[in-house]
């Protein structure tokens, strides 16, 4: 018949009397402590945080829309509204953002980037060539203002890609257009000051029509107050320049 033998074991962490005298005269080490699990923390519930302003200010324009049927949104008045406002904000954001630079295009673009343009959006078009110095200065004050007004589109053209056979002699040229029409036509740098600048292009385009745009304003209030920034650019620049000169004329 089988050996067999039972080897006894208590529950994790229980002593007999015996072990603890022997602890207490110190022929055992100490007694472990007890396993004790890590106390139970849930985890975070994006949907119980409080819905407040900054809450709301921290969502995207996808999470905004998803919150439409929200029943806690629709208990308050308010945070509804404000809801509202951003995902607008948001929404003009990106539409200010799909402009900012000079865009190259083809003639098959053309139709689609520019007569189809929305009519809220004004479209200069650059016609130039490669290897001629006037649309190198001109591209040069275009990239400028390009940036500084990014809900206005700016494209460019090889100008025979636009029009078959057009002379080089009236390059640079810029066309404006607006609604599918043309609004506006400057062939040459003539139009644009004795020293073509980017402030002086922009004081060109905005003469008539509100073409320049920011995105900060409404595009039919914006001509007088783009002016109006544009020539304070113009004489701050222009007195910079002049007391660069004082300053090497002094050095001299």
């Amino acid at each position: 018949m089988a050996d067999y033998h039972f080897v006894y074991k208590d529950v994790e962490g229980a002593s007999t009397q015996w072990d603890d005298l022997q602890r207490k005269f110190g022929n055992l080490p100490p007694k472990p402590a007890p396993f004790k699990p890590p106390p139970f923390v849930p985890a975070e519930d994006p949907d119980s945080e409080p819905k407040d302003k900054a809450w709301i200010e921290s969502r995207t324009e996808e999470e905004l829309e998803d919150l439409e049927d929200d029943p806690n949104l629709d208990d308050d008045r308010f945070l509804e509204e404000y809801r509202k406002k951003r995902l607008e904000e948001l929404r003009e954001a990106a539409r200010v953002a799909r402009f900012g630079s000079v865009v190259p295009i083809s003639g098959a673009d053309f139709v689609r980037e520019v007569s189809q343009a929305p009519p809220e959006i004004w479209v200069v078009v650059f016609l130039y060539k490669d290897g001629i110095p006037e649309c190198g200065v001109m591209l040069n004050c275009l990239e400028e203002l390009a940036g500084r007004y990014p809900a206005t589109k700016f494209v460019k053209i090889i100008s025979t890609d636009c029009i078959p056979n057009y002379p080089d002699r009236n390059l640079p040229t810029l066309l404006v257009y607006n609604n599918g029409a043309v609004k506006a036509t400057y062939v040459g740098l003539h139009h644009f000051g004795r020293r073509c600048t980017p402030e002086g292009v922009a004081l060109a385009l905005c003469q008539s029509d509100p073409v320049l745009n920011d995105g900060q304003r409404g595009s039919g209030s914006s001509t007088k107050s783009v002016i109006e920034g544009v020539r304070k650019r113009f004489i701050e620049k222009v007195v910079k320049e002049h007391e660069d000169d004082d300053a090497y004329s002094s050095d001299d």
